[in-house]
């Protein structure tokens, strides 16, 4: 599908591996020139070689979105190479799952600090060149969010906090020109994914196949996502296409959430 994304601007976090990598590969076929925004610059410096598009230009920042003044830093570098701004995907964070009663004052503060905090700074430091380009903002928000869970409450937490978030922004930019939608991404084939596949042969003293099996059971799907399908989603997202998309909140989980 022709997206008309070619010759735009957008700027990833979280970009050096998993969901944000496969992001940023999406909206190089469609054409766009990006900003990439993690913390390993080395990792980064794969995925822009990796993007396969030589029309496109790329600039690599490296910050720590924890700290206050990272996303302004990373919108005046993205401002200062590529003169514009079309797209803001907030990628960057996870946050620990453990039982509620071992997490400690840090691991909430952490959690908070990088994926919530980052996002609505990032949303902030961009807000003005988005909304001169009439462009949209992305947040990769995660399907946590629509049920409590027992190992989850950090990440469950700052989830539905995004996604109050989000309407929140999207309400201010009917009236400013700026879209603003969120994805609940359901199990994803990542590191993190593999992680938990790990951790749960070690808590379940059981092979590879068999954690994978369990995994897909509890969440009731027929198989693991790919990072591919939300880079499609992003794209299509941040094109005129979808319009009249404000607000959206988008589960991509194979059908995991259940609830209205």
């Amino acid at each position: 599908m022709e997206l008309g994304l070619n010759g735009k601007v957008a700027l990833v976090t979280g970009a050096s591996r998993g969901i944000g990598a496969a992001i940023c590969a999406e909206l190089a076929r469609e054409g766009m020139d990006i900003c990439l925004v993690a913390r390993d610059a080395a990792a980064m410096a794969d995925v822009a070689a990796s993007l396969g598009n030589s029309a496109i230009k790329t600039h690599i920042h490296t910050a720590d979105l924890r700290q206050t003044d990272a996303a302004q830093s990373a919108v005046d570098a993205a401002i200062a190479r590529f003169g514009r701004l079309d797209l803001v995907v907030n990628n960057a964070g996870a946050t620990k799952r453990a039982d509620f009663f071992t997490l400690t004052e840090d691991d909430w503060q952490d959690g908070f600090a990088l994926k919530f905090h980052g996002y609505v700074r990032m949303t902030r430091a961009a807000w003005p060149h988005l909304r001169a380009t009439k462009g949209s903002v992305v947040n990769i928000v995660g399907i946590g969010a629509r049920g409590g869970s027992a190992e989850f409450t950090i990440g469950g937490s700052v989830n539905v906090a995004l996604l109050n978030f989000t309407k929140a922004m999207a309400d201010i930019g009917i009236e400013q020109g700026v879209r603003v939608n969120a994805i609940n991404p359901g199990l994803i084939e990542t590191d993190r994914f593999s992680r938990n596949v790990e951790r749960t042969m070690r808590e379940r003293g059981i092979e590879r196949e068999s954690a994978l099996k369990f995994l897909l059971s509890t969440s009731r799907t027929n198989r693991v996502g790919r990072p591919d399908e939300i880079g499609a989603l992003v794209a299509f997202l941040a094109s005129e296409k979808s319009d009249f998309m404000q607000g959206s909140i988008v589960d991509i989980d194979g059908g995991s959430n259940r609830a209205l």
